[in-house]
């Protein structure tokens, strides 16, 4: 069926054990606390994923990205939600390297060559942050930096390598403070996970609290950025933002085409209506494929960002309709049989409660359409 066909042509190019894995792996399985997912996608070389291939990794574009988690969000949407999280940080880093003096790509390099899963530390989860806004407080000692903080929820907790976590620091070079970006390892002292996310849904992505408390980063793993938010770091963070939207809009456009799946292989449905959710379906993927090739055409700017926005917006929109009349159409047989449809429909509707949220972006889009700056509150 040429439904997924491209998505699942590209998750097999740039990750070719990976769908086999998930696609032999019962969903709820996939879904459940302790799931396997995040060990296929360490094990098929996922995260090195969007690291260049001249750094050891598989040199995905954002097209090629955006299509690889449809494909993951149809067998897992915890593994999709997951891995954005992951691609999240490795953009940063990734941007990072075109900033600094060459010790970031060594560490890029070191985690794709690995296969190490990276966590987000990011304040992407606070209303009014930037993505590198500190969420955690950095003292500075003789051995490097000391951290304290909580981040909640973390995807990843309980199977990532390392942390990335954002700090202001004096600077070295002058008075005035800069940001920095932390890679704390999984097992430094100090460092410990715990429960948080306590729903069904989503459960496979290890949302949980990771808590830091005297953690100390050696200077190695520290990456001083020399600028202050508001400075060049701004369009790093609306790159990291566009990412992240897209990443994630793809990821739950899965779960939802996961069902859709279902309706288009089932003769017994009417055709106008497969036909109609087909139609629906890719006509969101298409809004966000504009979104991904913006990104491969280095067009990263503000005006990017709000198509980001508001094709995520859109989809949502998509991701609503589609959704329940897909539940419909499988009828109750197949919801009461399973949990999976009934999994999936509620995932699928994750995508809403991602910052930054419609209703708190609707002044700063009135203010943007009146050719003010877009403020992402």
């Amino acid at each position: 069926m040429r439904f997924l066909e491209r998505e699942r042509t590209t998750l097999a190019k740039l990750l070719p054990d990976l769908d086999p894995a998930l696609r032999e792996t019962p969903l709820m399985e996939l879904e459940r606390p302790g799931s396997p997912g995040i060990r296929h996608f360490r094990d098929s070389g996922g995260p090195g994923l969007l690291v260049p291939e001249s750094h050891q990794g598989r040199g995905a574009s954002a097209l090629d990205a955006l299509r690889v988690q449809r494909a993951i969000g149809s067998r897992s949407p915890s593994l999709a939600v997951a891995t954005t999280m992951h691609h999240f940080s490795m953009a940063t880093l990734v941007g990072l390297g075109d900033l600094g003096d060459g010790l970031e790509w060594m560490l890029v390099e070191g985690v794709a060559s690995t296969n190490r899963v990276i966590a987000s530390g990011f304040a992407e989860g606070r209303s009014g942050a930037g993505i590198l806004d500190p969420s955690m407080t950095a003292v500075v000692t003789k051995d490097g930096i000391r951290i304290n903080g909580v981040k909640r929820p973390c995807s990843l907790a309980r199977s990532m390598d390392v942390l990335t976590a954002s700090v202001v620091l004096p600077r070295e070079d002058g008075p005035g403070d800069e940001l920095a970006v932390a890679l704390v390892p999984a097992e430094s002292d100090g460092l410990s996970v715990s429960g948080f996310w306590s729903s069904a849904f989503l459960a496979g992505a290890e949302s949980e609290q990771v808590t830091l408390t005297d953690v100390l980063v050696p200077p190695e793993l520290l990456l001083r950025t020399a600028t202050t938010s508001g400075e060049r770091l701004d369009e790093l963070q609306t790159a990291g933002l566009i990412w992240f939207q897209a990443l994630m809009t793809g990821s739950y456009l899965g779960a939802a085409s996961a069902l859709v799946e279902r309706v288009l292989l089932n003769d017994r449905i009417p055709e106008h209506e497969r036909v109609r959710l087909y139609v629906e379906t890719e006509a969101a993927m298409a809004t966000a494929e504009s979104v991904a090739r913006r990104v491969d055409a280095g067009d990263l700017d503000e005006s990017a960002l709000a198509q980001a926005l508001y094709v995520r917006y859109g989809v949502q929109d998509a991701i609503a309709r589609v959704v329940p009349r897909a539940v419909e159409l499988l009828g109750g047989l197949n919801f009461m049989a399973s949990d999976e449809v009934g999994h999936l429909a509620a995932c699928a509707n994750g995508l809403s409660l991602h910052p930054p949220s419609r209703s708190r972006m609707t002044g700063a889009f009135s203010a943007y359409l009146a050719d003010r700056p877009l403020l992402i509150a």
